[in-house]
């Protein structure tokens, strides 16, 4: 099957760290590329982050380092950069979440791995463009959803302090932004035979993903109007309460509106300017939602989820994480694979989301640290020294 991935037969030499990262470097990997992941002596510090049954597989280095190879280097020793520029000469892609400052002493610049390499792409991932003042700082998911407005927004919904996204959504969001980035500079690369330096700066990524809505009136008025999608902010916009648990829902067409609020029983809301066409019902959200909510109140989940299935608007209860495996869609669809490992056992891990020709490309576990340093200096030993790594 690897074989048939759009990425088979490029390689990619993965110098990240903890998430945003080993994230973007997975979804290639997913999509067939051999991903060499240089660690340092003490690796990934996503190795020692979370549940864990062995040293240094730890629960959130599983989550976004399958289907890699692991070199282990030491990179402050000269023999260990000169096992670093042979790897680079044959591969397609560096890829580094590092402060540039500390490469840049190391000689890992961009200008150094494209003498070296002049048809690669070098990524980098980065707190703040290089060019701002900002440049050089480091960063950390919550930063950057402080930063970006994400955790102001948050507030203006709830009504209570600013609160972070309970998910490490600066990471994730920035490192399928790379993975995207990456595979069109590959596009580039393919086409007119050169390299490119790719600059992926979370702060920017961020403020661009967060006021794709949010920017709202600010795109008028010469920039001064107001900030802040009302349908996003209402805080009736939630999973809504009934007589025995929740329910999602999302009525958006003026046929959804119109047949829900007949079908409740209130022919005359049906009727109220508010609710007729979707400029109105933004503009009033929080009413909008909160008569919703009062509505739905008064019936069970099961009721109001028939209701909803006859008149076709997309609905659900609330479902818990632990419930996800034993979807029946995911299921059906084989979204869950069961990995047997020698040493953890039985390991569950959510699958490739995508289908190429049908298929769904298979997992492969995460590597232990330094697993494949002699496997894969062996392939580059004409053109490197002794080799100097530490071994697995």
């Amino acid at each position: 099957m690897s074989r048939a991935l759009p990425l088979a037969g490029i390689r990619i030499v993965d110098m990240c760290n903890v998430v945003m990262g080993p994230y973007a470097t997975q979804i290639l990997a997913q999509y067939g590329a051999d991903v060499v992941k240089v660690e340092p002596p003490e690796g990934d510090d996503a190795r020692r982050t979370g549940a864990l049954h062995e040293p240094n597989m730890a629960s959130l280095f599983l989550g976004v380092n399958r289907g890699k190879r692991s070199v282990v280097l030491d990179l402050k020793s000269p023999h260990a950069r000169s096992h670093l520029e042979s790897l680079v000469r044959d591969a397609d892609v560096l890829v580094h979440n590092i402060r540039p400052q500390k490469l840049n002493a190391l000689g890992i610049d961009p200008e150094s791995v494209m003498r070296t390499n002049p048809r690669i792409v070098y990524a980098m991932l980065t707190g703040f463009g290089q060019s701002g003042p900002y440049g050089g700082r480091p960063a950390y998911d919550d930063v950057i959803q402080g930063m970006s407005g994400l955790a102001e927004l948050s507030a203006r919904h709830c009504g209570g302090p600013p609160r972070y996204m309970p998910t490490i959504a600066a990471d994730k969001t920035v490192g399928i932004l790379a993975a995207s980035a990456i595979l069109a500079a590959l596009m580039k690369q393919q086409r007119e035979g050169v390299g490119s330096v790719v600059e992926i700066p979370m702060f920017e990524s961020m403020v661009a993903y967060s006021l794709v809505e949010h920017m709202h009136g600010a795109h008028f008025h010469g920039g001064d109007g107001p900030m802040g999608y009302p349908r996003a902010l209402a805080p009736w916009r939630k999973p809504f309460s009934t007589r025995d648990g929740y329910v999602c829902v999302m009525p958006y067409t003026d046929r959804h509106w119109q047949g829900l609020l007949n079908r409740l029983g209130s022919p005359e809301l049906a009727a109220d300017p508010r609710f007729c066409g979707i400029a109105q019902r933004s503009l009033h959200s929080d009413y909008v939602y909160r008569t919703l909510g009062s509505l739905l109140a008064c019936h069970a989940t099961n009721a109001i989820l028939a209701i909803l299935a006859e008149l076709e608007i997309p609905a659900t209860p609330v479902v818990r994480p632990e419930d996800l495996p034993h979807d029946p869609h995911l299921k059906a669809v084989g979204f869950f694979q069961h990995v047997q490992d020698a040493g953890m056992g039985a390991m569950c891990f959510p699958g490739v989301p995508l289908l190429f020709d049908g298929v769904r490309p298979q997992l492969a576990p995460p590597p232990r640290l330094g697993q494949h340093t002699r496997e894969i200096l062996g392939e580059n030993a004409a053109n490197s020294p002794a080799c100097t790594a530490v071994s697995p």
